[in-house]
C-alpha cells in the first residue's frame, strides 16, 4: 500500500531523489521577502547561477514549474502576427507547441519521429523561409531519453539567423549538461529544479537575454505573473516580482555552492559516467531506444526488447527495496522504461538499481 510518509527513492526522470542534507536547507527560518536578508540570499544565489551557466545576462527565480516559462517565453517575446517554429521530437516538445498556440501565437511545427534528434540542417531549411521570429528547442527530451545537438544548432543559428529568438527547454539538462548561455546566443533557457538541481518540485530557474527583455517591452498583453519586464525591474532590487518560495531558493543556494565547488566540468563528467554505465547495462540486457550518438546523459530510455511487463517489475522492485524507476512516457509506456541518472543520484545507487531489476527479470 502506498504511504506518502515513507516514499520510495526516486529514479524516475523527475522528481529525482533529494538527499537529507538538501532537505534540511528547506527547513531554515523563513525570511521576509522584501527585507535585506532576502535580498542578500537572492543576490548570492543569482550570482552563483550566473557562474554555473556562464552568463552575464538575466537569471530569474520563478515560483512555478518550468511549464510556466514555456508560456512566459511566448507571451513576452512573440508579438501579435509573428510566427514561431516549434521543433518537436517527443511529448514535451509537442506540449510546448500546444502551449504556444494557446497563448495566441502562430505556430508551425518541425516534427521528427520520437527517438530521433532535430538536426541543424532541418532547422536551417525551415528558417530559410524567413517567416519565423522565434524557435523553440528542447535540449534534452525526457520522454525519449534523447539529447538534441543544441551546440551545433546554436552555432548555425548565430551564423545564419541572428535575428531569430531562441527559446530552449533545458528542464532535464540544466546543471547536468553544459549550458554556456551567452556563448550559445539563447534568449530564454530554463529548467525546473526537481531534476538536475535535485530539489523538490515547484520552482524554476530562467535565463533570459537582454534582447529578450527589450523585445518584451514592445509586446502587448504580457500578463502579470510571468512578465519579464517586471521581473527585471524587481531583480534590480535583488527581489522577485511576487512572493517567492524562499525555501526553494535556500535549496538552490546550497546546491549551487556544492556544484561550483565540484566544478561544472566535473559535474558534467559525473553525469556522463553514470549515463555510460546505464547505457552499457541497457545494451547488454535490452537495447537503447534512441541512437546512442544522441542518448541523454541524464535519463536513459531503454527499449523493452524482452517483452517484460514493466509496471509489474516497477512494483516488485518498489515492494522489495522501496525504490522506483520510470515506465515509458505516453505512447512509449511498456514499449520502453526509463532510468534517471541526474542530480545527486550516484553510480553506486544505479548499480544497486539495475541489479534489483535483473533479479525480477531472470
Amino acid at each position: 500500500m502506498a504511504d506518502w510518509r515513507n516514499p520510495p527513492k526516486l529514479f524516475i526522470p523527475g522528481p529525482v531523489k533529494v538527499d537529507a542534507d538538501v532537505l534540511q536547507q528547506l527547513a531554515r527560518p523563513t525570511l521576509g521577502h522584501r527585507l535585506k536578508e532576502y535580498s542578500q540570499l537572492h543576490e548570492e544565489t543569482v550570482g552563483m547561477l550566473k557562474k554555473m551557466f556562464f552568463t552575464e545576462q538575466h537569471v530569474f527565480l520563478s515560483t512555478s514549474s518550468a511549464s510556466g516559462i514555456w508560456e512566459a517565453s511566448i507571451r513576452n517575446c512573440v508579438a501579435p502576427g509573428e510566427t514561431v517554429l516549434a521543433t518537436c521530437c517527443g511529448e514535451f516538445s509537442d506540449k510546448w507547441a500546444e502551449v504556444a498556440r494557446s497563448c495566441g501565437a502562430n505556430v508551425d511545427t518541425l516534427k521528427v519521429e520520437w527517438g530521433q534528434p532535430v538536426l541543424p540542417d532541418a532547422i536551417d531549411k525551415a528558417l530559410a523561409s524567413g517567416k519565423y521570429s522565434a524557435v523553440t528547442l528542447i535540449y534534452n527530451e525526457t520522454s525519449t531519453g534523447l539529447m538534441n545537438p543544441l551546440y551545433e544548432v546554436s552555432e548555425m543559428m548565430k551564423a545564419k539567423y541572428p535575428d531569430v529568438l531562441v527559446f530552449v527547454d533545458a528542464v532535464s539538462a540544466m546543471v547536468s549538461l553544459p549550458v554556456h548561455f551567452d556563448k550559445l546566443g539563447w534568449d530564454v533557457g530554463f529548467a525546473s529544479v526537481q531534476k538536475g538541481f535535485a530539489l523538490p518540485p515547484g520552482f524554476a530557474v530562467a535565463l533570459v537575454s537582454n534582447r529578450a527583455i527589450e523585445k518584451a517591452k514592445k509586446v502587448p498583453n504580457r500578463g502579470y505573473y510571468f512578465d519579464f519586464v517586471q521581473w527585471a525591474k524587481a531583480a534590480e532590487k535583488q527581489q522577485t516580482l511576487v512572493t517567492p518560495s524562499i525555501p526553494h531558493i535556500m535549496g538552490i543556494h546550497y546546491q549551487a555552492q556544492k556544484f561550483l565547488k565540484e566544478g561544472m566540468e566535473n559535474v558534467w563528467a559525473r553525469h556522463k559516467a553514470m549515463a555510460d554505465f546505464v547505457r552499457g547495462w541497457a545494451r547488454q540486457k535490452f537495447a537503447l531506444f534512441c541512437d546512442e550518438k544522441y542518448a541523454s546523459n541524464t535519463v536513459t530510455a531503454i527499449k523493452n526488447t524482452r517483452g517484460i511487463v514493466v509496471a509489474d517489475v516497477i512494483k516488485a522492485v518498489q515492494k522489495k527495496h522501496n525504490v522506483v524507476f520510470g515506465n515509458g512516457y505516453g505512447k512509449l509506456k511498456e514499449v520502453t522504461f526509463r532510468i534517471a541518472h541526474m542530480g545527486d543520484i550516484t553510480l553506486a545507487e544505479l548499480k544497486d538499481l539495475v541489479g534489483w531489476i535483473e533479479d525480477e527479470i531472470k
